[in-house]
């Protein structure tokens, strides 16, 4: 379309000289809030939002039964949903290419990092918690990922177990064992790459001038727990090692923010 075809000339000449339009450095992220317990009928709910955009997390616990590879633990699962009025391009209907690809990435960081660990939502054979992640995307100005993983963490910050009722096999929702026992903090950073240039959090225009990104997912302790790489560009190692060091620092400046 030719005003994304402006929109994209105008972000790669302002990055030739080194600029962004909203005059942030190329490793600088916008303001970031974060919310939580906003959803009085969740166990645990975020809104982050990055600039502009705007990731709402809820969580739910459920009774599942494990699988049959691991009889001994409880499952972790997560969804995205984008909203129509979030973004023109998106539209109502079952979860896009996007969609599944945003909660993936947000689940890989948090199942790699082992945040909750699976083994202490086993209750008895056959029955185990069930943690459901839902992410709503409620405006998208560039940047989901980052967005959506604050939320998430975010969100399981302050989610409670409801009890177990074992004479009648169901969860007392009304009643809490106390806070979800989280053994880590996880957040991601996506650098986006724009005519041999990588910037950090990306608007929505800059994301339609890029080639490519790379999201990394990093825990307490400075540690990489998962990457995800989407869209053509290439990265060299002398790259993809000078983005996971960015990708650290700022991931303990995140960790501060939830």
């Amino acid at each position: 379309m030719i005003l994304d075809e402006i929109r994209e000339a105008y972000v790669k000449d302002l990055l030739t000289k080194g600029k962004r339009a909203d005059g942030r450095g190329m490793l600088d992220y916008r303001e970031i809030r974060i919310e939580k317990g906003i959803i009085a009928n969740a166990e645990g709910s975020a809104l982050a939002s990055i600039g502009d955009t705007k990731v709402l997390a809820g969580i739910k616990f459920d009774i599942v039964e494990p699988f049959k590879d691991k009889p001994e633990e409880g499952t972790i699962v997560v969804n995205s949903e984008f909203s129509p009025v979030a973004h023109p391009e998106f539209s109502a209907g079952p979860p896009n290419e996007y969609s599944i690809e945003l909660a993936r990435v947000v689940d890989r960081g948090l199942r790699s990092a082992e945040v909750v660990d699976p083994k202490k939502l086993f209750i008895q054979e056959g029955k185990a918690l069930g943690v459901f992640i839902d992410l709503y995307t409620l405006d998208n100005c560039g940047n989901l990922i980052d967005t959506a993983a604050l939320a998430a963490m975010a969100a399981l910050k302050c989610a409670r177990v409801p009890k177990y009722d074992a004479e009648k096999q169901q969860l007392l929702r009304e009643d809490f064992v106390g806070p979800l026992e989280l053994a880590r903090t996880v957040v991601t950073c996506s650098f986006e790459k724009i005519d041999g240039k990588t910037i950090i959090d990306a608007s929505g225009e800059e994301e339609i001038a890029s080639y490519g990104r790379v999201t990394i997912a990093t825990c307490d302790g400075e540690m990489v727990c998962a990457a995800q790489k989407s869209g053509a560009a290439g990265f060299t190692a002398d790259e993809i090692m000078g983005i996971i060091d960015v990708a650290i620092a700022k991931g303990n400046e995140l960790r501060q923010k939830v």
